[in-house]
């Protein structure tokens, strides 16, 4: 660890990694190995991003000394086996969503990270924007009342992304886009008591669109969209008896929103411009977490991201969206 924060290194190097890269460069983060199962990509990528180290394995990037903390952004299934080995190497991990393929393998995960006193934390960027951290102290105070609904979608015309359409690769509407509305429904209400869905599978048995309402014991709803063919508004709404927050689109970047009263006057406008894509904060939430010396924060603990994946799992159930096991 140097004194500024932790040296990251960055198992996989694909689209994904690159945005996270880039924000980290921007914002002062130490970016210090990158890995492939191809030494010629690997160091394609470290040459672009002005890494120092390539690897042409995992095994080498988290057995690296000099490497305090791994990036994981493999496609979906490989995400459990990407943390397992950062975490046997003795690197705290930043596991990108979704965090694995069911819930299973999320507690393997984080019962390893437990055992070997490390950081795991799933990187669901948008949790950690400075729009979201104003709703949350919005909620806190109370400013909304009662809170009744969520409304969220998350629809993107994907079809030229080969990986989507394929089962084998994790591939799917749900995985992908309607994580990100499932987890604002869990960072506003917490856990629902009932789950209902509905979706339109693709010829290959992946999800091309679906439909999600989340219950709760007060009787409010989540109600979410997601779709990987056609591209939607992408806002959501969070309604409540005093007043109603509309973020704009699209809601899950770095975007503004409008808060109104219940006689729809505005009460509050929040613009917070960021240097890049955000994701930065993310990473700079693992280093918070491992200065403290806990193992979590209070934003997005372990256990929550566990049961998120409960909520996926239990989706998936209802609308017969199963993956075969991954090879790589």
């Amino acid at each position: 660890m140097t004194k500024n924060g932790l040296r990251w290194g960055i198992l996989g190097a694909g689209g994904i990694a690159a945005m996270q890269v880039s924000d980290m460069k921007q914002h002062g983060f130490e970016v210090a190995a990158v890995a492939a199962r191809d030494l010629t990509k690997a160091q394609a990528f470290a040459d672009e991003h002005g890494i120092p180290t390539a690897y042409g394995s995992y095994e080498e990037l988290a057995a690296d000394p000099n490497v305090d903390a791994i990036y994981v952004a493999t496609v979906h299934p490989a995400h459990v086996s990407g943390a397992r080995v950062a975490l046997e190497g003795g690197k705290h991990v930043l596991v990108e969503k979704p965090f694995t393929m069911d819930a299973a393998e999320a507690r393997e995960i984080v019962e390893l990270a437990a055992s070997k006193n490390l950081v795991i934390l799933e990187a669901m960027w948008t949790r950690w924007l400075p729009h979201m951290v104003r709703i949350r102290e919005i909620l806190a105070e109370g400013l909304l009342g009662d809170v009744r609904a969520v409304h969220a979608d998350h629809d993107q015309n994907n079809e030229g992304n080969e990986r989507m359409y394929k089962r084998e690769l994790g591939g799917g509407a749900l995985l992908d886009l309607g994580i990100y509305p499932v987890s604002f429904a869990w960072d506003v209400f917490g856990a629902p008591s009932s789950i209902q869905a509905h979706a339109t599978l693709t010829d290959a048995g992946v999800d091309r669109e679906t439909a999600i309402i989340l219950a709760y014991p007060s009787g409010a709803h989540a109600i979410m969209h997601t779709q990987m063919s056609g591209t939607g508004p992408n806002r959501a709404a969070i309604v409540g008896k005093k007043g109603r927050i509309e973020i704009e689109s699209v809601w899950y970047n770095v975007v503004g929103f409008t808060r109104y009263d219940d006689e729809n006057n505005v009460v509050e406008r929040f613009d917070e411009k960021v240097v890049g894509r955000g994701m930065h904060f993310q990473a700079a939430e693992l280093e918070s977490i491992v200065a403290s010396g806990k193992l979590e924060g209070d934003i997005l603990p372990p256990s929550e991201t566990i049961a998120i994946m409960e909520t996926l799992d239990t989706v998936r159930g209802i609308i017969g969206l199963t993956y075969p096991p991954y090879t790589p």
